[in-house]
């Protein structure tokens, strides 16, 4: 834009200036994988001290790996970016229509989540859910498909960007009203802790899965979520609290928009652990002491990822009114979760710097592959419409003859 404009236009842009920001760290307050061990194709990576708040933590700051789940999750992390920048091009292409929030920048959450958990543990999200449904085992294809609202969608593409699902992997979306996934993630865990103990017993009584709910730091003050932490604390339900802090919500930065920026201690008397979430194995380490705690009957429990988002909120938002561009860079050149891995990757031996591109190459090639199938995979057919709506297809529908407002259509089910 230039220095251009109005001097009401100037004066709005100096006083945008002025207020208060707030940038991700980058010292020492971050934590950073430091030194390996290696043995074999077992490994440990270091990592710094966890802020805990009403609990000590994990006990060693050592986690455990091996190689495949080093190179499975340095590739998965890998087609994650790779997917979501391909959504970029298609959205500015107009192939996908409507909102769209990428997860480029945050990619190590979800990686290290499914590092310490199993996929019988349920996980409930916001809209910004393309590489959830990518890291609970769905394709690429399906997931860009969906984008596009084609038939070989992950859901026939009628949920679209922000209503992805798989509920044979316990993932339930994919939601697009702030804050509402939290009660729905309580009644996740309030099923899980009912199954385990054939009813719900009241007081601590373990569970043999938890439920996660993921929000944004844009979410963290609403009112539902403190219900539902209130309930949870009360029945000891075994969830957790899942907050992306990826330091704006929407283009309000978290300093001006809430009176406690420790999210991890927000949810009182609740433990919490704040974690790097630009390093899968300061996640993975959180996740398997938050889950512990949960599956042994202890109730909520809360994980403030420290994370950043590069793109905007949205496609509809260029992310660099509220930021500079120095900003943005810099978090990518100090903190980039997968340049993190690659490096980890390396000190390990691994695999090489060679290696590592031909992976790069494979998923290039993965994606481009499944942004074609996106763009050639045929429209849902009317009758889908009507699928997944009640539990029996219904064979008759009011409304629907498109004319009057009654009837049916020819097509309709049943016609």
């Amino acid at each position: 834009q230039g220095e251009r404009g109005s001097d009401a236009n100037i004066m709005l842009r100096r006083s945008l200036f002025l207020l208060p920001r707030t940038v991700a760290p980058r010292t020492a307050a971050a934590a950073r994988s430091m030194s390996v061990k290696v043995d074999g194709d077992n490994a440990e990576v270091e990592i710094s001290p966890l802020q805990a708040y009403k609990t000590e933590g994990p006990a060693s700051t050592w986690v455990k790996t091996t190689k495949d789940e080093v190179l499975s999750s340095l590739y998965d992390m890998i087609v994650m970016r790779r997917m979501e920048i391909a959504a970029d091009l298609m959205y500015k292409s107009q192939l996908i229509k409507g909102f769209c929030h990428l997860y480029d920048g945050q990619e190590a959450v979800a990686i290290g989540m499914e590092m310490g958990c199993t996929k019988k543990d349920a996980i409930v999200t916001s809209y910004r859910d393309h590489c959830l449904q990518y890291s609970r085992g769905d394709t690429v294809k399906r997931i860009l498909a969906e984008l596009t609202g084609k038939s070989g969608g992950c859901t026939a593409g009628k949920g679209g960007s922000m209503h992805m699902y798989r509920s044979e992997a316990n993932f339930y979306g994919g939601n697009g009203i702030v804050g509402a996934q939290v009660p729905l993630g309580a009644g996740l865990a309030f099923a899980a802790k009912y199954k385990t103990n054939n009813g719900l017993p009241r007081g601590q009584a373990a569970s043999d899965a938890v439920a996660f709910a993921m929000y944004g730091d844009g979410a963290a003050n609403q009112g539902q979520v403190f219900e539902a932490a209130n309930m949870a604390y009360l029945w000891k339900l075994p969830i957790i609290l899942v907050i992306e802090n990826n330091q704006y919500g929407m283009g309000t930065s978290t300093l001006r928009a809430s009176s406690n920026v420790d999210f991890y201690t927000k949810y009182d008397p609740l433990p919490g652990l704040k974690v790097d979430g630009m390093d899968c194995f300061s996640v993975k380490a959180a996740t398997e002491f938050a889950r512990k705690h949960c599956m042994d009957g202890h109730g909520p429990f809360v994980l403030e990822m420290n994370t950043y988002r590069y793109h905007g909120h949205s496609m509809s938002d260029p992310g660099l009114t509220y930021r500079s561009r120095d900003e943005v860079s810099g978090i990518r050149k100090e903190r980039d979760p997968i340049d993190k891995l690659k490096r980890i990757t390396m000190e390990l031996g691994f695999m090489d710097e060679a290696g590592i591109k031909k992976m790069e190459k494979e998923v290039r090639g993965l994606v481009d592959e499944a942004v074609e199938f996106s763009k050639t995979s045929p429209d849902p057919d009317l009758n889908e419409m009507y699928t997944q709506v009640l539990v029996d297809n219904p064979t008759y529908i009011r409304g629907t003859d498109g004319i009057y407002g009654h009837g049916k259509c020819s097509w309709a089910p049943g016609a």
